[in-house]
């Protein structure tokens, strides 16, 4: 789902990226012969070619996805952002108790086995999961839905307003029912990808964002923005249009797909059969993943919670959180998740057959490629952190000073980055080998870490810093659980050929300190000095402070011999030589 929410840990958003026939592969995951015959990821083409798709949709989808952003930090501002922002929260927490985590654990591999084991292809068995899924989808939308006001003053907590609890309400009211149209988009997402098809899925969520964008024109257009109003002064019609808005967005992505299916040749009908389903098998997997869910979504309970204390305080609270995360999940959808997606249908196929050297192999060089490609975007942010910010947010009733407060929280997610990544290919490794009991039960101390951190930061750090303890929480945990699922993906298949894993991720961070090192400097010099008071001041900090960066990351990649970056440097040069 690419709506714009704070996801948990685990939840996967799209995105890929470039590709081998535009000689800037970072993902060389398939090497020549390596994919067996009738692998199911051989239908959509190499991983490379299928991640060079996801990639320029996601990347195309991820800024029109800024651009709705920051119109709705322009449209609202920090105090009415936060409410509608924690109304976002609710469908994608609902979502993934129901259906999130459980269809790229279990779902997917279970079709990739059906497909290629049934004589239709898997059609029958489709149709009847589909019918299954969207019954129980509208039935507990419905539920939660009339359950809104129980829910938000929950999650809002005692600290605010009653207007402000009133309000986060009245946007559930119509932002809930996103919970159907996510789920009925991920399945046909799930069922486009099984049969290779990856294009529809990545670029589906840009109709969302599109009508989001346009709702909020609509919206300045006929109000105004909301800048220095207060929750009670939202009227039912202000309420109606971003609320409203956001819901028709999810829609037009839902049916966005549809042509999708039909040019795969799926014609979907109703097949109401749940005892055709094998309930058991999906019962057994899908009670482990739900109980992994259940615990992340307790943390993004906690995370709510807490950031709702200081809402509408002059401080980085659930919007500013919620931006901030948006940015990771972008460097991670964009370079992380291309090598899962791609990789997810392949690496369940030869677990399935036992080949768990070629799972170990993926796994290792997955990681060595998330890390070379992710560092300099992770000094990026740490460094640029304040000029993002006030580039992508600042503007309407989203003042400076709150643009400056997001960037403070940026710069801390710099460290989520690669961790981040990483613990996504593990737990994406135990879901190929069907270890939803393994994942489930690694998630449950990472995640006591995290709520753990949450709490702890949220006492000892000024309630100005919370957003930023939250990010601070979140990398922490994520650094667990990459070591903890290591440690134990190492028994299960053997050799990860951690040795050059290890010797990879040092010489990227070494590069990675160099880069960041000369962007201060360069940065220290520029006008506003790291804290600029506009758009002008901030694109030169972006602009002279970013190229720097990346040619000293380059630069200090080469000189150490990081493969994985002379590899794509290379193929750029016999292409321009070409």
């Amino acid at each position: 789902m690419n709506s714009g929410l704070y996801r948990s840990a685990h939840a996967t958003p799209d995105g890929e990226p470039p590709r081998a026939e535009d000689g800037v592969t970072l993902i060389s995951v398939d090497p020549p012969g390596t994919v067996p015959p009738g692998d199911p990821s051989a239908d959509g083409g190499s991983t490379a070619g299928n991640s060079a798709i996801m990639a320029l949709g996601s990347l195309v989808s991820r800024i029109i996805g800024f651009v709705r952003n920051a119109l709705i930090g322009i449209t609202l501002g920090a105090g009415i952002g936060d409410a509608y922002t924690s109304a976002q929260f609710l469908p994608g927490q609902i979502y993934e108790l129901l259906l999130g985590g459980i269809l790229s654990s279990v779902l997917i591999p279970l079709l990739v086995r059906r497909r290629k084991a049934d004589p239709d292809g898997g059609e029958d068995y489709t149709r009847k999961l589909l019918t299954f899924a969207f019954v129980s989808l509208g039935v507990a939308t419905a539920l939660v839905v009339l359950a809104a006001p129980l829910i938000t003053a929950i999650q809002a907590g005692d600290e605010n307003t009653k207007a402000y609890k009133d309000l986060v309400t009245s946007f559930a009211w119509l932002i809930l029912p996103i919970i159907f149209f996510t789920g009925v988009s991920a399945l046909i997402g799930a069922v486009l990808n099984v049969r290779g098809h990856f294009a529809a899925p990545t670029w589906a969520p840009i109709l969302n964002n599109l009508v989001v964008i346009a709702v909020c024109g609509v919206f300045i257009a006929v109000f105004g923005t909301t800048d220095g109003l207060k929750p009670e002064d939202m009227t039912p019609g202000r309420i109606g249009l971003i609320a409203g808005g956001t819901l028709l967005g999810m829609v037009a992505q839902a049916i966005g797909l549809l042509p999708a299916l039909r040019k795969v040749g799926f014609r979907w009908k109703w097949r109401w059969d749940p005892r055709g389903l094998g309930m058991g098998e999906i019962g057994r997997l899908a009670g482990w993943m739900l109980c992994y869910v259940a615990a992340n979504q307790l943390a993004v309970f906690v995370v709510v919670r807490i950031l709702n204390r200081v809402a509408g305080k002059d401080s980085a609270s659930v919007l500013a959180f919620n931006n901030v995360f948006l940015l990771t999940m972008m460097a991670h959808g964009i370079i992380g998740v291309s090598v899962m997606t791609a990789l997810l249908p392949k690496m369940s196929a030869a677990a399935a057959e036992g080949r768990f050297a070629e799972v170990s192999a993926d796994l290792s060089r997955g990681i060595r490629l998330v890390s070379a490609a992710l560092a300099p975007i992770a000094v990026v942010y740490g460094v640029l952190a304040a000029p993002i910010a006030v580039t992508l947010f600042q503007g309407g009733a989203f003042k400076n000073s709150d643009a400056l407060a997001t960037g403070q929280v940026l710069s801390v997610a710099a460290f989520a980055v690669l961790p981040l990544s990483i613990s996504y290919l593990c737990t994406y490794t135990f879901y190929s080998l069907q270890g939803n009991k393994t994942a489930a039960l690694i998630n449950l101390p990472v995640v006591a870490i995290r709520i753990g951190a949450y709490v702890v930061l949220a006492a000892v750090l000024d309630a100005s810093l919370s957003a930023a303890g939250m990010t601070a929480g979140n990398a922490i945990s994520y650094v667990a659980s990459a070591l903890i699922s290591l440690a134990v993906l190492r028994r299960q298949i053997g050799r990860l050929n951690l040795g050059s894993v290890g010797v990879s991720l040092v010489k990227v961070l070494v590069a990675a300190a160099i880069a960041a090192a000369l962007g201060l400097l360069v940065v220290h010099f520029l006008p506003g000095a790291g804290s600029p008071s506009g758009r002008g001041e901030a694109l030169i900090q972006i602009f002279v402070g970013g190229a720097v960066i990346l040619l000293a990351y380059l630069g200090a990649a080469l000189a150490l011999r990081i493969g994985e970056v002379t590899q794509v440097i290379g193929m750029v040069r016999r292409k321009l030589g070409r």
